[in-house]
């Protein structure tokens, strides 16, 4: 079979990942007489780091991250945050028990920053993460609800590992908001972490 008839079938069968991968493997394979087992398996690893590169791409665009920033990017000295702690919740391990972090502080400093840097690294390790101001999740719940609608976007956020509410206490909401909110919160318990 020509190399033009083996990459046209990569490319039918989606395998993008062997499909961009072929060319080196087959030429380092031929430099060192790799029998075609190896080969084969070299094939697969490509196409499982394809699909693992591009679950990360749509998990980082699904989330709607506003910024993309990164722990290396925030400076810890001469600030009361904890960095061992931080970086140990950027491994995701509080996911697993579906604990709930906080983060509080004044404007500037840099809660925000953190919880998408944690966020980033939450999805590479394979976490679908949301990420929502909190005005405009309970203008979406509101809306829900006026729609006729109400818990479908619970029953979606509920299947998430990690939400992420900003600016939460900052801006005050009608009271029927607020439970709304109570309510999608109390729904999450367990399920999903915030």
């Amino acid at each position: 079979m020509e190399r033009h008839e083996i990459i046209g079938l990569m490319a039918e069968l989606k395998l993008a990942g062997m499909r961009h991968a072929y060319d080196e493997v087959i030429a380092d394979a031929l430099k060192r007489q790799h029998p075609v087992q190896h080969v084969v398996g070299d094939l697969l690893k490509a196409e499982i780091a394809e699909k693992h590169a591009r679950s990360i791409k749509y998990q980082m665009t699904a989330s709607k991250l506003p910024l993309a920033r990164e722990l290396d990017g925030f400076e810890f000295t001469g600030t009361p945050i904890n960095e061992g702690l931080v970086r140990d919740l950027a491994t995701g391990s509080f996911l697993a028990s579906k604990r709930n972090i906080v983060l509080v502080g004044g404007t500037g400093s840099g809660k925000t920053h953190l919880s998408i840097a944690i966020a980033r690294n939450c999805i590479r390790s394979g976490a679908r993460v949301r990420f929502y101001n909190t005005t405009d999740l309970v203008n979406l719940l509101e809306l829900e609800t006026h729609q006729g609608r109400t818990g479908k976007l619970a029953e979606h956020l509920s299947r998430l590992d990690l939400l992420i509410l900003d600016e939460l206490g900052y801006l005050p909401f009608a009271r029927t908001g607020g439970q709304l909110l109570f309510h999608l919160v109390s729904r999450l318990y367990e399920r999903t972490s915030i």
